[in-house]
C-alpha cells in the first residue's frame, strides 16, 4: 500500500481513537451520572471528579492521556513522514475535542494533549507537566494549570527543538486549542466565578 495512502488510514484512524469518550464510558461502568449532565458538563477528568469518584477521574484521565501517546506511537512505528505524523497528533486531539462519538461536543484536551506530548517527547511532556502541577496545587484552578501549561508548552518545545522535526507545529496547535476551549473558564477566572477542583456536583 503506498505511504499515502497508510498515512490518511493512519490520520483518520487517529481521530477515531481520539473521539472515544473515556470519561462517559468510564462513568457508565462506575454507575455514575453521564458527565455531561453535571458540572461543567464536560467530558473529561476533571469534571468526572466532581462526582466524587477519584478512581472513575483518575481512569478518565489515563485513557484520554494513554490515547494520544498510543496515535503518535504507532505513528512512529510505521515511520510515516514526518508531515503524517504531525497530522497524526493533531488528529487525535481534535477527535477528544471535537468526537464524532458525541456529536462534536468534546472535552478539554488537557490529558490528551499530554499523552501526545509523552508520545513526542517525554522530557518535554515531564516539564508541560511539572507547570500544571505546580499551577494546580498552587491556585487549586485546573482551567488555570491548563492555559499556564498551555502557553509555556511552545516555549519548552522551542527550546528543546528549536525549528526542527514537526514537534514545535503540533505543540502550537495543542497550545491554541487548549485556549481555545478553555475561554470561558479564563473568562469566569477574570470574573472571580471559576469553580477550583476536586469540587463536587451539587446535589
Amino acid at each position: 500500500m503506498p505511504i499515502e495512502a497508510v498515512s490518511a488510514l493512519a490520520i483518520l484512524a487517529a481521530y477515531l481513537l481520539g473521539s472515544v469518550p473515556f470519561a462517559v464510558i468510564v462513568s457508565k461502568c462506575f454507575g455514575l451520572a453521564d458527565p455531561r449532565s453535571y458540572g461543567s458538563k464536560n467530558p473529561g477528568a476533571t469534571n468526572v471528579l466532581r462526582s466524587g469518584n477519584k478512581a472513575a477521574a483518575v481512569l478518565t484521565l489515563l485513557g484520554d492521556a494513554a490515547k494520544g501517546w498510543l496515535a503518535v506511537f504507532v505513528a512512529e512505528q510505521l515511520q510515516l513522514p514526518v508531515w503524517a505524523q504531525v497530522l497524526v497528533a493533531v488528529a487525535v486531539f481534535l477527535g477528544h475535542l471535537f468526537p464524532v462519538f458525541l456529536k462534536f461536543k468534546g472535552g478539554k484536551g488537557v490529558a490528551t494533549a499530554l499523552g501526545v506530548l509523552l508520545g513526542l517527547d517525554a522530557i518535554l511532556a515531564i516539564a508541560v507537566l511539572g507547570v500544571w502541577i505546580g499551577v494546580a496545587f498552587a491556585f487549586r484552578y485546573s482551567s488555570l494549570a491548563a492555559v499556564c501549561a498551555a502557553g509555556a508548552a511552545p516555549l519548552f518545545a522551542g527550546l528543546i527543538h528549536g525549528t526542527q522535526g514537526g514537534t514545535v507545529v503540533v505543540v502550537v496547535v495543542l497550545a491554541a486549542g487548549l485556549v481555545a476551549k478553555h475561554w470561558p473558564n479564563i473568562q469566569r477566572l477574570l470574573a472571580g466565578q471559576e469553580s477550583k477542583f476536586g469540587t463536587k456536583k451539587a446535589g
